[in-house]
């Protein structure tokens, strides 16, 4: 049985090499009597700047196992050190079933749901619209290069979904016990192996493509069928249930379940649902600007100074509300050493998303700041509003980037008002252009930016200055819709039909998309089985 210590800490300058010393030092014991001793966890402190420490959770076993329990027990071990018996691993009952499954997406959600019901030795055909991920970094770089979209194949669609060209940031508030399955997982198909224990994991948008390559051809050696560039274009309902989909407006596809995880991008599939009367509701979001700041800049705000080589870029979070309005304004999927791209996924609209790669060596920092938009705001009647709201105003920031996916873009310094910017650098691909940013979002968005700006600055000195850009927009944080389901992760309006992950309603970012979409295999599953 393991044993776990925490909140062991050493400084930047320390080798990892000196853990085993310090565990036996604290426990009193021969370092030669620590067994299998491994990183469970790893994280910073950087609460006494510059005194930053790295904090670590260690897991590991002895020999006299008895001895070592019995001091906890009556308490004369040194605090932090607990036992934790040790937990079975998962076991999958062998299925068969003639049941035809599809899963539309091959998003996190998609990806998860399919490898999951591969351990029960189930398969399913697994449909996405765009392109298999080496297709689809090729359209995305052309699209970054001369601002020609591929309305099929871009950041928003193909293969690993939307978080393929982003930070692959692996972090999750829930201790749900899929959390480390999932991780286990995406090791196991190429991520770092430290993603398992870093307090804040992340594996690269360039890594990323490669493991989920990895997994798609996994999937393929299992016996799932994978098919891309197909579109999901109809459902066929009979008796209350999903019997068929329709792909691409001509190939009729037969299912008995079909698992429906397309992102929060698939506008047309929302449409899709609401014709063939599938309950919808309206979700709030948040929408707001990046903003892009010298990774130096951070490094120094965060760390007290110069970071050290063996500390991390530095990264932040931070949330202002204003009590009156209820309105927050707060930092979203922050990038250190990372750039700001273009993420549309339609005509005429600009969309921002933040990408870093494994190693976060861009000189740039960047992060959404947005704001919460709730029902009331979108104006327009029907769950489809949030989705008219947010294209309104992407058109409006297409338009003040000058056309070719440009984005608008306002020095900090210039957006609040105040004297002293520079000229503006952004990492930002097509371009920028320099705008007043008030034109393109609410005014309720623009006015809590401004506010949250003034907080942001006290906690971290420096945030607002001559180097600072805003570019915008940032519009895509969460489906404005959610998809009603019931308990059993069924719509509530056609059976056997599995709303899953972001575009769902249910999700937000990879870790929670992939454990939606392993929860409804494992309903599926269970369905089989006859447990549910």
């Amino acid at each position: 049985m393991p044993f776990i210590f925490r909140n062991l800490s050493i400084s930047p300058q320390d080798d990892e090499n000196c853990l085993p010393l310090l565990v036996a030092g604290q426990l009193g014991l021969p370092p030669a009597l620590l067994r299998d001793l491994r990183i469970v966890r790893k994280g910073i402190d950087a609460r006494k700047k510059p005194r930053v420490k790295l904090v670590y959770t260690i897991s590991f076993m002895v020999a006299d196992e008895r001895s070592l329990r019995s001091r906890i027990a009556d308490a004369t071990a040194p605090h932090g050190l607990e036992w934790v018996p040790e937990v079975e691993p998962a076991r999958f009952p062998s299925l068969r079933s003639s049941e035809r499954i599809v899963i539309v997406g091959s998003g996190p959600a998609g990806l998860f749901a399919a490898l999951r019901l591969t351990e029960y030795g189930l398969n399913a055909t697994l449909i996405e619209r765009g392109q298999p991920v080496e297709q689809r970094a090729r359209d995305v770089q052309q699209f970054w290069r001369n601002g020609i979209l591929n309305p099929e194949s871009n950041v928003q669609f193909g293969e690993g979904g939307a978080g393929t060209f982003s930070d692959g940031k692996l972090t999750s508030r829930s201790r749900d016990a899929l959390v480390p399955w999932v991780l286990e997982r995406l090791v196991d198909f190429g991520a770092q192996p430290e993603v398992r224990y870093l307090a804040k994991p992340h594996i690269g948008t360039d890594r990323l493509r490669h493991v989920v390559a990895n997994l798609r051809a996994h999937l393929l050696e299992r016996g799932t069928r994978v098919c891309f560039g197909s579109r999901l274009s109809d459902l066929i309902v009979r008796d209350g249930r999903c019997r068929a989909i329709v792909v691409n407006d001509c190939e009729e596809l037969a299912c008995d379940r079909l698992i429906l995880a397309t992102g929060h991008s698939a506008r047309d599939t929302y449409e899709l649902l609401h014709r063939r009367g599938v309950p919808m509701e309206r979700k709030a979001f948040a929408m707001g600007l990046r903003v892009e700041h010298p990774q130096a800049l951070i490094d120094a705000i965060q760390y007290g100074g110069t970071r050290h080589p063996n500390l991390p870029p530095a990264d932040y979070a931070l949330a202002w509300n204003n009590r009156g309005s209820g309105r927050s304004a707060y930092s979203f999927c922050m990038c250190p050493g990372g750039v700001v791209v273009a993420g549309a996924s339609e005509q005429g609209g600009v969309v921002t998303n933040g990408m870093s790669g494994q190693l976060r060596n861009s000189p740039f920092a960047n992060s959404a700041l947005v704001v919460n938009v709730t029902p009331d705001d979108f104006g327009g009647p029907g769950p489809l509003a949030g989705i008219h709201f947010q294209r309104h105003w992407e058109r409006k920031a297409f338009s003040a980037g000058g056309g070719g996916f440009r984005a608008p873009a306002q020095g900090v310094l210039s957006f609040m008002g105040l004297p002293g910017q520079r000229a503006l650098s952004s990492s930002y691909r097509p371009g920028i252009v320099e705008s007043e940013l008030d034109q393109v979002l609410p005014p309720l968005v623009i006015s809590t930016l401004r506010e949250g700006l003034v907080d942001f600055n006290r906690r971290m000195r420096g945030f607002i200055c001559a180097e600072a850009v805003l570019v915008g927009i940032e519009s895509r944080t969460s489906a404005p819709v959610r998809i009603v389901r019931d308990e059993r992760f069924e719509s509530i309006g056609i059976g056997r039909l599995y709303p899953a992950g972001e575009g769902a309603g249910y999700a937000g970012g990879i870790m929670s998309s992939a454990i939606d979409g392993v929860r409804i295999a494992d309903t599926i599953a269970a369905s089989l089985d006859g447990r549910a």
